[in-house]
């Protein structure tokens, strides 16, 4: 049995506005939410250094070791923080290459596993960490409704009274995150800011959330991926309050007054694509515990992982 269980959930862009390129990165400023999609990372202690990863769901499985965030992550955890090893298993439901954060939310639930495991207690450095290892993995390890400026890895916690019902359509075909910025940067869009989307989201403003959804790579990640502009036009057939790409594709959302609205368009949708009803989350804040950290095991993780306990 594994010694600690952790849920790593996707998330959906809400706003994305990318606001420069420097040194081979391109600034954003994107309003994120958190939703109930995850990928569920266990994490066994080792009596050795190593870190060996196992991947279940969703041909990851064929994912090489090298191109694997979660083995980099392991394995900068243990060379950050001087800790034996783990043997890791992810079982994945985020899908791959759909801008919903899959990668980074693996990442994430490494750090956050192997602190758990070892009763890690530095925030900060955890964070750091995170920092290095994607743009956004920092942000996954909260989740949640939140700002990320600078390449994501500056994060700023936002909240938001209601929750978000949306349904998605996930194209087969995934997007390049490196090739869809080069594409913006081939056709760039007018410039919009994030302000509405903050005042709305404060407010619990649904209208005005739809208002300012926006994807500033939704077009060149349609370009890119036609999968991702059929994606866009089953959207918008239902007329939603809002729909857009997430991050730089190839998943699309489109949001819904109510979650039975949801169930109505995914009802009538006849086409070919997998669709998934989804609402946002905002993971409850750790409890009390022996290990004291920002990352620390939520409420709902500690009655997940005694569920299945043999330490």
């Amino acid at each position: 049995m594994f010694a600690k269980k952790i849920k790593s959930y996707a998330k959906v862009n809400l706003f994305l506005e990318v606001t420069g390129a420097a040194g081979g990165y391109h600034s954003i400023d994107s309003v994120a939410a958190g939703i109930n999609v995850y990928d569920t990372v266990c994490a066994k202690p080792r009596a050795d250094r190593l870190i060996k990863v196992y991947m279940h769901g969703l041909g990851s499985e064929n994912i090489p070791p090298e191109r694997n965030n979660a083995v980099r992550a392991g394995e900068a955890f243990v060379a950050a923080f001087d800790t034996k090893g783990a043997d890791i298993e992810i079982y994945k439901d985020i899908p791959l290459a759909a801008g919903l954060g899959g990668s980074s939310a693996d990442a994430a639930g490494v750090l956050r596993a192997l602190a758990a495991v070892y009763k890690m207690t530095d925030g900060g450095a955890l964070g750091a960490l995170a920092e290095t290892l994607g743009s956004d993995t920092r942000y996954m390890l909260t989740g949640g409704f939140a700002r990320l400026e600078g390449r994501g890895e500056r994060v700023t916690p936002l909240s938001c009274p209601r929750r978000l019902d949306m349904l998605l359509f996930l194209p087969d075909a995934g997007v390049s995150a490196g090739e869809c910025y080069a594409e913006y940067d081939r056709v760039p869009s007018p410039a919009r800011e994030s302000a509405g989307m903050l005042r709305a989201l404060a407010a619990g403003d649904l209208a005005g959330i739809a208002q300012n959804v926006y994807n500033a790579l939704g077009a060149p990640a349609a370009r890119l991926c036609p999968e991702a502009g059929e994606a866009l036009r089953a959207a918008a057939s239902f007329s939603p309050a809002a729909y857009a790409v997430s991050g730089s594709g190839s998943a699309v959302f489109a949001l819904f007054e109510s979650e039975a609205l949801c169930h109505w368009a995914k009802s009538r949708y006849k086409g070919k694509m997998r669709t998934r009803i989804v609402h946002t989350v905002t993971p409850a804040p750790p409890r009390a515990a022996r290990w004291a950290s920002p990352f620390a095991l939520t409420e709902e993780e500690q009655a997940f992982n005694k569920t299945d306990r043999k330490e």
